[in-house]
């Protein structure tokens, strides 16, 4: 195990390599942001590595991933998101069963104290079938978890490590969040959050010293005041997931190919028909919105972005990609910015906020 002075001496390290100014939101170029109360400094935009985790699947065989990829494009994806600027990119364990990480830790190869990287714990899964089997919250299995994941990414430590069981009973929560408060004082992680919606849940983890982080939906159709004010309250990042809304604020609208969780999605996955496309319901709400999204030359997808910016200066938004057009449309919203007070008010009104 690391002793302190070497992680304070790490952490130092990183935090030059990521441009860490000390504590605060957004930096004072605007394409740099703080994670909460930790001081470390990341890309106002992450890359999120669901799909690039390919397929797989639960128990019943519905599936869990996006599809088929290549991992030599994603490979090539994270590389130009580096040359780009992104130096945030956020994993689970689960995603692909452990091929994400995987491929995530490749990847970066020997760039890795360029970038902070974001994990997850709490699903369990057999790799070799690419099939999730069910969940554990013990304190036990943070460890076990955590030495799984520093191995798949080819790291002796992870920045962000964060609870993805998103409904884990709030007593048992407080134990994990003990057990992460050991594994930052041993160097193995640098911060903690969870991943959740539930803001009672998140204030749980929210009392840990090194909590910094709670990652959650987010998106210009699905706002959260109250994970958004709990993240100002508590000095929290709040890091976005589906902030294209699972690709419809990218523009899809056909269905998904079979092995895509879009192609038959669970209660918890709105915005999509089974097997036939987009929700007309969600597409007439994105074609209003339109106009103000692609403002400025903006793609529809960069728009969707500069508005979680415009919600508040604790966003980290972290879309998926697959390729590297997408990891180059991606990135280039921070060039654009976020959106103006103006448009954010012109939006709810039209959406009847």
């Amino acid at each position: 195990m690391e002793t302190e002075s070497r992680a304070t001496e790490r952490d130092a390290t990183q935090n030059s390599a990521t441009g860490s100014k000390g504590t605060g939101g957004i930096g004072t170029d605007g394409t740099t942001r703080t994670l909460g109360r930790s001081g470390i400094r990341v890309s106002a935009l992450g890359f999120g590595c669901w799909a690039i985790g390919g397929e797989w699947q639960d128990a019943t065989g519905q599936p869990l991933g996006w599809g088929r990829v290549d991992d030599e494009e994603s490979v090539r994806a994270v590389h130009r998101a580096l040359d780009l600027g992104v130096t945030f990119f956020d994993t689970a364990d689960t995603y692909g069963a452990g091929h994400s990480e995987r491929v995530l830790g490749r990847a970066l190869g020997k760039r890795r104290d360029e970038v902070v990287v974001a994990t997850k714990w709490g699903n369990v899964f057999d790799e070799e079938t690419r099939t999730l089997t069910g969940g554990d919250d013990s304190p036990a299995h943070v460890r076990r978890a955590l030495t799984a994941s520093l191995r798949r990414l080819g790291t002796d430590h992870v920045d962000l490590y964060q609870l993805h069981l998103s409904d884990a009973d709030p007593v048992r929560a407080a134990e994990l969040r003990d057990v992460c408060e050991e594994l930052v004082g041993e160097g193995l992680i640098r911060a903690y959050g969870w991943s959740t919606d539930d803001p009672d849940r998140a204030a749980v983890f929210a009392a840990g010293p090194h909590c910094t982080a709670v990652q959650h939906t987010l998106n210009v159709l699905q706002d959260a005041p109250e994970l958004l004010a709990l993240a100002e309250e508590s000095e929290l990042a709040a890091i976005n997931r589906s902030p294209l809304a699972m690709g419809l604020l990218g523009g899809r609208r056909t269905g998904a190919a079979d092995g895509d969780i879009r192609s038959r999605p669970p209660a918890w996955l709105p915005g999509f028909g089974d097997g036939d496309g987009a929700d007309p319901a969600w597409v007439g709400r994105i074609e209003a919105l339109r106009e103000i999204l692609t403002s400025d030359g903006r793609t529809l997808a960069q728009g969707a972005l500069g508005w979680i910016w415009a919600r508040s200066p604790r966003t980290v938004p972290i879309p998926g990609f697959r390729s590297v057009a997408q990891a180059e449309q991606n990135a280039g919203a921070m060039a654009k910015g976020p959106l103006t007070a103006g448009q954010l008010a012109e939006i709810d009104l039209l959406l009847g906020r």
